[in-house]
């Protein structure tokens, strides 16, 4: 008799697929933004599609260990169309 629902590794393999599919719609999202912004039909609310939000913003830290120098720095600029192409995204991996 089994009872309950199965967890550990389906379940990273799900947030695995999650991750995925919002850092591919977020991707989509701004290529497409960026070709709205060359597109003359959409000039009149292209700059808005394509206007940078900052979000998240760590400044590149250096760390010399004399054999190896890493810098490491993370920043997150999504603009309209890649919120868009995530919301997107959330949506097709619920629907599959």
């Amino acid at each position: 008799m089994k009872t309950g629902t199965k967890r550990g590794s389906s379940a990273g393999k799900n947030m695995g697929m999650m991750v995925l599919f919002l850092v591919t719609g977020a991707v989509v999202g701004g290529i497409l933004g960026e070709l709205a912004a060359s597109s003359s039909l959409l000039s009149g609310i292209a700059p808005y599609l394509i206007k940078p939000f900052p979000v998240f913003d760590v400044p590149p830290v250096a760390i010399n260990l004399y054999v190896i120098k890493l810098v490491i720095g993370f920043a997150l600029y999504p603009n309209l169309m890649s919120i868009i192409g995530i919301i997107a995204a959330v949506i097709l991996f619920r629907r599959f």
